[in-house]
């Protein structure tokens, strides 16, 4: 089985797919806070997104909206996801501060982890949240577990 599709190039294994509240209104912002390419986007008769396809990097992920009437929900609407949307970037700074500007709230100011990364986490306007990361320091499995467990007070079990 083949994981091109002719008009949107080679897909990762795994393809997140998010539905939103106004798909519409989502596409522009992770084009504005994410830097996020439209590949395509077909809509149905009463204008509502069946499928949109964005790429971030070198990863895509689908948008569409909601269609309670087929059992498809967005967050918004459930009270919240318990799935979060990693994203490395070069400079987590610039991208989460152009998220932030974009209208992202935040979860989580960004802060150096024990782990190398410098992290923080938001919430898009329709209720997905992403956490994003630079990392800054190469470190070992070793070096994140004896630092975990000196954050922490005790013992890692990585």
């Amino acid at each position: 089985m083949s994981n091109t599709n002719p008009s949107l190039g080679a897909l990762q294994t795994i393809t997140p797919h998010l539905i939103c509240a106004g798909a519409k209104n989502a596409i522009e912002f992770y084009r504005r806070a994410f830097g996020a390419e439209l590949l395509t986007q077909m809509e149905g008769p009463d204008g509502r997104v069946l499928h949109s396809a964005l790429k971030i990097g070198n990863s895509q992920f689908y948008v569409v909206d909601a269609y309670p009437e087929w059992g498809s929900t967005d967050p918004q609407t459930l009270g919240g996801s318990p799935v979060t949307i990693h994203l490395y970037v070069p400079d987590v700074d610039a991208v989460f501060q152009r998220a932030v500007d974009a209208g992202a709230k935040v979860l989580m100011e960004l802060q150096d982890t024990f782990w190398g990364d410098r992290y923080g986490k938001l919430a898009d306007p329709f209720g997905h949240e992403w956490s994003l990361a630079t990392p800054i320091k190469q470190m070992s499995k070793d070096e994140i577990e004896a630092a975990a467990k000196k954050m922490f007070g005790g013992q890692s079990n990585g």
